[in-house]
């Protein structure tokens, strides 16, 4: 505008002077110079400004892209490294490390809040003309990575250890637990199954019909399987494979009230009845595994139905508790949702390991050890036995070949050989084996029918009865392979991102010891006395309901 200005003073000047054109021309010629020159300084300046502007903008675009990509390497929850080294080893390779101001990590045990800020300071080459000597190039990112939906499996021990104030504390800390998980549930999110366990699983009859089981007895809700050891080395368990029926029978109880220790001795048949509670598959309704479910009274009452009973194969627990959370059984959840066993709302599940937008929990807890216990061997579970039951008396007989004589028929209350099974008039009725270990005592069976009818002397009886045991049953398994297979089974699932927390509830050292392997990190394990195991409970339920907080 100077320049401007002078040129029409110069004018007025010149008319003055006579329109003297010779000074008028050179007065021209020396503001064109000059009026150049300012257009080419302000030229300048702006192409500066550009190059300012555009190295500004690379900065703060390059800044930006490394927040970006280094904050959601970050939250994602299948990496397992501390969040805030993944952000700053990604501001390390790109040569910024000293542009990153913060890194703020927030996350529980379903999701994972990564929040970073970073400022790169720029020094322009033209902008300080105007007075700007810096330029700082701030940028912030946050990724979430959240878990949409929650299949956990409870997995509890009820053997006869756990009678008294244990039961009860666990019955408390078990309704607590559902209750903080499910009361503001409105989106059926969550869903929790239940897997009780003692010698064995009794997986109700819904859950038993949809595997391929073997020596089927016909006593009603004692549904268990004895799984093969093969089953162990695979997450789910086979649908097709055969799988025998744990029998129904009373291995362990004595013969009967007789003392007497020669097997001479006849005692009552009413006196030598099955011992429910020494049955490992009891005909029972609260020790069985609840499907999943997200109905609160419905869990809790299946919680406060539970009873302690039986001894401890943690393993069988555990693997059951795995195969609800395979994503194989899906087809099997369908089927059992069609039938009603399990909820609409639950179709589809279990989900895909691989699914980020769900989370799979179970909580194992026992308050023992593996102990070992017997099974009836499969060719003595079902068909029919040497045995012959009277129909008006009730009396048993049992057929032993004997080539000597035709009296091949032992009637053990009246310690006489006959040549008919004992009928009492009325008939006699050949037994199944099901049925005799429905009625009784296995020890009964080998002393009375069998160490009566072939021993002649103490010694031969009780070769004869213990010939008979060992024919009858074998042991399930040892300790050893118990615990081998229990950690197969937790292996497996957490090498799926299945979240394992342990539980040893006033557990013994070799309890404690499979419990804390098992789990997912020491963080996950508890070992909890008294009521202390409502606060392993509370807690777990605590990390877990952070996942309302995100919907």
């Amino acid at each position: 505008m100077n320049g401007i200005f002078l040129k029409r003073s110069v004018v007025v000047r010149c008319f003055l002077q006579g329109f003297d054109r010779s000074a008028l021309h050179r007065t021209e010629n020396g503001n064109v110079t000059s009026f150049s020159l300012f257009l080419f300084i302000m030229m300048a300046m702006m192409g500066g400004l550009a190059i300012d502007l555009m190295k500004y903008e690379q900065t703060r675009t390059t800044l930006q892209s490394t927040l970006d990509r280094s904050t959601l390497a970050a939250a994602s929850l299948t990496q397992q490294l501390d969040p805030e080294s993944v952000v700053r080893d990604y501001f390390d390779a790109a040569g910024m490390s000293d542009t990153l101001k913060s890194v703020e990590v927030i996350e529980g045990l379903n999701f994972r809040n990564v929040i970073a800020e970073a400022s790169a300071g720029s020094n322009p080459f033209f902008l300080h003309m105007f007075g700007i000597e810096e330029l700082d190039a701030p940028a912030s990112s946050g990724a979430e990575q959240r878990i949409n939906n929650v299949e956990i499996v409870l997995v509890l021990d009820v053997s006869g250890s756990m009678s008294g104030t244990k039961m009860t504390n666990l019955k408390a800390a078990a309704s607590d637990f559902v209750q903080t998980l499910l009361e503001d549930d409105d989106e059926d999110k969550f869903s929790i199954a239940i897997v009780p366990y003692n010698s064995q699983v009794n997986l109700g009859s819904a859950l038993r019909s949809k595997y391929n089981a073997t020596h089927v007895h016909d006593q009603s809700n004692s549904n268990c399987l004895e799984i093969p050891s093969s089953v162990y080395s695979t997450v789910g368990v086979s649908r097709t494979l055969p799988i025998p029926m744990v029998a129904h029978a009373d291995v362990v109880s004595s013969a009967g009230s007789s003392s007497s220790n020669n097997y001479s001795t006849y005692n009552s048949t009413s006196s030598a009845t099955n011992n429910p509670l020494e049955v490992h598959c009891s005909i029972n309704t609260g020790n069985v595994v609840r499907l999943p479910s997200n109905d609160i009274p419905t869990l809790k009452a299946q919680i406060n139905a539970l009873f302690a009973d039986g001894n401890t194969s943690i393993t069988l627990g555990m693997k059951w508790g795995v195969s609800l959370l395979e994503p194989g059984a899906r087809p099997m959840f369908g089927e059992l949702v069609d039938s009603g066993a399990i909820d609409e709302k639950f179709r589809g599940r279990p989900y895909d390991f691989t699914d980020d937008e769900s989370l799979k929990v179970i909580v194992l807890m026992t308050d023992g050890e593996h102990v070992v216990h017997n099974k009836v061997n499969d060719a003595y579970k079902v068909g029919l036995s040497p045995i012959w039951r009277s129909t008006g008396d009730g009396n048993l007989s049992i057929f032993h070949d004997r080539a000597s004589t035709t009296s091949d028929y032992y009637v053990p209350h009246r310690s006489a050989w006959q040549t008919t099974a004992w009928n009492s008039g009325d008939g006699a009725v050949q037994q199944d084996w099901k049925h005799v270990w429905a009625t009784q005592r296995m020890t009964w069976v080998a002393q009375q029918l069998y160490a009566r009818a072939l021993g002649t002397s103490n010694s031969t009886r009780t070769t004869a009865y213990n010939n008979a045991l060992t024919m009858f049953r074998s042991q399930f398994a040892s300790v050893s392979s118990m615990n081998s297979t229990l950690q197969q089974s937790c292996t497996l699932a957490k090498d799926n991102r299945v979240i394992v927390y342990g539980i040893a509830f006033e557990a013994p050292t070799n309890g404690k010891t499979q419990i804390s392997q098992c789990s997912s990190s020491a963080a996950h394990y508890f070992d909890a006395s008294g009521l202390q195991i409502k606060t392993a409970f509370r807690t777990i339920a605590s990390n877990i309901s952070q996942l309302r907080l995100t919907q």
